[in-house]
């Protein structure tokens, strides 16, 4: 009986998580008067019409031409995430080195800075080498470990690692960045594919930084693809084409990370887990 109740107040908690996403879907069919006047999900009528004019936009692209544009950010900036904190964090947790303590203090404050500090300094940066309305501001960054989180959660996974590691395959004839890429990044495998996730995730919500460094239409990610589809005044436009968007904007992320969620486990049990 207890079981039974157990599952029957999770099973009303999941549903109530899950309802904003359900509203989404649902609300994509709606008019714009059933939108405002129902908070339940099921549409009066169901009208698909409303994906295929939301794929074409109001921009002159499609939405494959920004998932594309979108995709030219995710690709490089998680490759240069993911290289540049996992050698970082390899040198703070298997090396010591002068003022190692200071440059990690450093690395602490920058994980409690607020992102928004820095726009205007990285605009100014940006503007003076000529790079804006292009994609190098927002991906070359990650070239140098910019996303301290990354390089901390790593620091932990390296030094739950036993040293005992390194000491072997340096005896297999394995030189310090062989260590690093044949034994050590398979046990911190959980955190990488975190690393991954998270910054795909970031990245494809991420309206700000494209909103300040891109200016030009073709070169739009989908964040902004949706805001230029309402116009000025807020009136005038379908709704649930909007939402319609949305809805397919949100399809590589939740496939990403149904498809990685079991590896988030790892990340709570230590750098040995599989």
């Amino acid at each position: 009986m207890k079981k039974t109740f157990t599952y029957i107040i999770l099973t009303f908690i999941g549903v109530f998580m899950l309802y904003p996403l359900l509203w989404l879907v649902g609300a994509s069919f709606k008019s714009n008067k059933e939108i405002y006047s129902s908070v339940w999900f099921l549409p009066e009528n169901f009208d698909f019409s409303v994906y295929i004019r939301a794929w074409k936009t109001n921009t002159g692209y499609s939405m494959g031409y920004y998932f594309f544009n979108t995709f030219l950010i995710i690709i490089p900036k998680t490759v240069f995430a993911v290289v540049s904190s996992v050698l970082v964090a390899y040198g703070f947790a298997r090396f010591d080195f002068p003022l190692k303590k200071f440059f990690f203090s450093l690395l602490m404050v920058g994980m409690f800075m607020p992102a928004i500090v820095t726009v205007m300094p990285m605009y100014m940066f940006w503007n003076k080498l000529g790079f804006l309305d292009s994609y190098i501001p927002l991906t070359v960054p990650s070239l140098f470990a910019c996303e301290g989180m990354f390089v901390f959660i790593l620091i932990q996974f390296f030094r739950g690692l036993p040293k005992e590691l390194d000491e072997a395959s340096r005896l297999d004839g394995c030189g310090t960045i062989g260590t690093l890429v044949y034994v050590l990044i398979p046990c911190i495998k959980p955190a990488v594919i975190s690393i991954v996730v998270f910054n795909f995730l970031w990245t494809m919500n991420d309206f700000i930084n494209p909103l300040i460094f891109i200016n030009s239409t073709e070169k739009y990610t989908l964040s902004l693809a949706l805001r230029t589809s309402v116009d000025s005044t807020g009136q005038g436009y379908e709704v649930c084409k909007i939402i319609a968007m949305s809805v397919i904007g949100l399809i590589p992320s939740v496939t990403i990370f149904a498809l990685a969620q079991k590896k988030f486990v790892g990340i709570t049990t230590g750098g040995l887990s599989k």
